[in-house]
């Protein structure tokens, strides 16, 4: 039996209520810059409310109009280099990660268990570690300014593998005995049983993936130099350093929101699958 204390409660709601302020304080802010004209901005004390320059704000960054001195792209075009980016890490770390799962889980071969864990001791070799390695393949292979070259360094996931080698784990080995009597093969056992059982999962990593992909900067940086391949998180700290002049907090803020609006999309309209991936003990 749970016992209700008031004072209790009131902690616990006045933690919650002041977390979610520090949270949504900034993004308030943002909103609200993203509303007034760039001379409001640059006045003092900076507004807390909204201003009537949304409509107009929107249209001047997404087509670039307004972002003068600046030398990067328009922002729609950054918006969709960041969305393909984002889709094909996750995507691709999904599709790798679940092949190699199923072969170490349901495949016997000579250092099976070697392979494994040579993979899992990648998680200590990230990409700022293996950077310059990594930059000179893809510069050699010829991959530099290309949606490749930003994404196929960063597909491979130890994570995602150790994690679905331990979903087909909690499989019942009747289902493959079950599979193999009614002749199905490995790959139809893989698409039409383990895929399946595995949904909710797929489900939660790939938000989880499309999230990290959509905020990487060091990787995109250090390959682009074409203009036309910048993603949104770069362009952010370049608006920033456009032209001898001040900031343009009115486009840059609007240029953040617009950065958040995608994944706040994907997180909502997957969250019931999120939830239950991250939850779900057995199948």
């Amino acid at each position: 039996m749970i016992e209700n204390r008031p004072f209790t409660s009131f902690l616990s709601h006045l933690i919650l209520i002041l977390g979610v302020i520090a949270i949504a304080l900034p993004i308030w802010i943002t909103f609200v810059a993203a509303t007034h004209n760039e001379l409001r901005m640059n006045q003092t004390p900076l507004p807390l409310w909204p201003g009537t320059y949304l409509w107009e704000n929107l249209q001047k960054t997404l087509f670039g109009k307004g972002l003068s001195g600046s030398e990067t792209a328009p922002v729609w075009m950054m918006l969709l280099n960041s969305l393909a980016m984002a889709m094909m890490i996750s995507v691709g770390k999904i599709a790798i990660s679940l092949l190699s799962a199923f072969a170490i889980v349901y495949f016997k071969f000579p250092f099976r268990m070697t392979c494994f864990w040579m993979i899992f001791i990648t998680l200590m070799l990230p990409v700022e570690v293996r950077i310059l390695p990594t930059f000179e393949v893809v510069a050699n292979l010829g991959l530099l300014n290309s949606y490749w070259g930003l994404s196929i360094p960063l597909i491979a996931s130890a994570t995602a593998t150790f994690m679905f080698r331990q979903v087909f784990l909690t499989v019942p080995d009747e289902l493959l005995e079950s599979a193999r009597i009614d002749g199905a093969g490995p790959m139809r056992f893989f698409w039409d049983i383990l895929l399946p059982l595995s949904r909710t999962n797929i489900a939660a990593l790939f938000v989880i993936l499309f999230i990290f992909g959509w905020n990487q900067y060091l990787w995109p940086l250090l390959i682009t130099t074409d203009t036309s391949m910048t993603t949104i998180v770069m362009s952010i700290k370049q608006m920033l350093e456009a032209a001898e002049q001040s900031p343009q907090w009115n486009i840059i803020m609007t240029t953040a929101l617009l950065a958040m609006v995608p994944p706040i999309f994907v997180v909502i309209s997957m969250q019931k699958l999120f939830v239950q991936g991250l939850t779900e003990t057995d199948k």
